[in-house]
């Protein structure tokens, strides 16, 4: 009587199993943790839903503001800029009131007041 599963059997579908399951381990390694470790050591970023390697782009280039390091910059030229045009307008103020108290002056010498 002959054996279906005899030792010699056996090993060669032990080792069969093995060699595919090392290849799996190593084809999963090669084409889906090694690319996300290859973009990321480039500085890019990897996204694993859509399994794509992109690169960065600054929001400032985007939107055109400046970069963080130069916010505070733009931020003390922005205040510059508001109180001058506070002083420009506190001059004119200043100028039409005075323009106005010489207006009344005349009216009144004129009145005979």
């Amino acid at each position: 009587m002959k054996r279906l599963l005899t030792m010699k059997r056996l090993s060669a579908l032990f080792l069969g199993v093995f060699g595919v399951l090392v290849a799996g381990a190593f084809a999963y390694q090669a084409l889906w943790a090694e690319p996300g470790e290859r973009c990321e050591a480039r500085g890019q970023w990897w996204a694993d839903e859509g399994r794509i390697c992109a690169q960065p782009i600054s929001i400032a280039e985007i939107t055109g503001r400046p970069n963080p390091g130069e916010r505070a910059a733009a931020s003390a030229e922005k205040n510059r800029e508001l109180v001058r045009i506070e002083d420009e307008i506190a001059a004119e103020k200043s100028a039409r009131d005075a323009d106005a108290a010489v207006q009344r002056a005349r009216l009144a010498a004129s009145q005979g007041r």
